[in-house]
C-alpha cells in the first residue's frame, strides 16, 4: 500500500489537555489519514490511533480506531458499502446514506467534506458520527459553506452548533475555535 505523503498535521486541544497528529497520504485508489490522538477528559487519559480511508472523490470507505479511552479498550472498524455502514460487522441503519466519518476526538475528519466543498457555495452532507470513542455511531447532518479566503462556515444540525473554521491549502482545519489549533508538525 505504497503512497506519497501529502501533508502532516499536529493540533493542540484548546478545551482540554491533549494533542493529535495526522498524516495524509495519497494512494493509487484514493486517500488515507493516519492519526494519533492523545487527550485527557472526564474518563481519564485516552490514547487513540485511527486510520481513515477515502476514495478518489474524498468519500469515506472505512475507518479503524484502536487504543484506550480512559480504562476502556477501543477496537472499532467502520465500513461503508454503498449507502450502508457497519461497525464491527454490525449494520448501523441510523447512519445509512452518510458519506463521511466524523471522529469527535479529532479535527482531521473535517478534511473530507472540505475537500469536496466547491470554491463558491455550500456542501450539505451527513456523517457517521463517533461522538464518543466508545460509541455508538450517530447521524450528524452538517453544512460547510466557503467564506472568504481560507475560512469555512460549519454548522452541525443535531447539536445546533455553528462556527468559522480556518483551513489550510490541503483542506485541513488549522483553527477550530475553542477546540483545536494547528501547530507546526514535528
Amino acid at each position: 500500500m505504497a503512497g506519497s505523503i501529502v501533508c502532516k498535521m499536529h493540533w493542540r486541544a484548546l478545551d482540554r489537555e491533549g494533542q493529535d497528529t495526522c498524516t495524509l497520504t495519497q494512494l493509487t485508489g484514493g486517500w488515507m489519514l493516519i492519526g494519533h490522538a492523545r487527550f485527557q477528559d472526564a474518563k481519564g487519559w485516552s490514547t487513540l490511533d485511527y486510520v481513515v480511508r477515502c476514495g478518489p472523490d474524498w468519500t469515506t470507505t472505512s475507518a479503524d480506531i484502536s487504543g484506550h479511552c480512559g480504562e476502556d479498550r477501543v477496537a472499532l472498524r467502520l465500513v461503508r458499502s454503498g449507502t450502508a455502514w457497519e461497525m464491527n460487522g454490525i449494520l448501523q441503519p441510523q447512519v445509512a446514506g452518510a458519506r463521511d466519518i466524523d471522529l469527535g476526538f479529532t479535527p482531521a475528519t473535517n478534511l473530507m467534506p472540505v475537500r469536496r466543498l466547491p470554491q463558491i457555495g455550500r456542501l450539505p452532507c451527513r456523517a457517521a458520527w463517533l461522538r464518543d470513542p466508545l460509541g455508538p455511531v450517530e447521524p450528524l447532518d452538517q453544512v460547510y459553506t466557503r467564506q472568504r479566503g481560507q475560512v469555512v462556515k460549519y454548522r452541525a444540525e443535531q447539536t445546533d452548533y455553528t462556527t468559522q473554521l480556518r483551513v489550510n491549502e490541503h483542506g485541513f482545519v488549522t483553527l477550530y475555535p475553542s477546540l483545536w489549533e494547528a501547530r507546526l508538525a514535528p
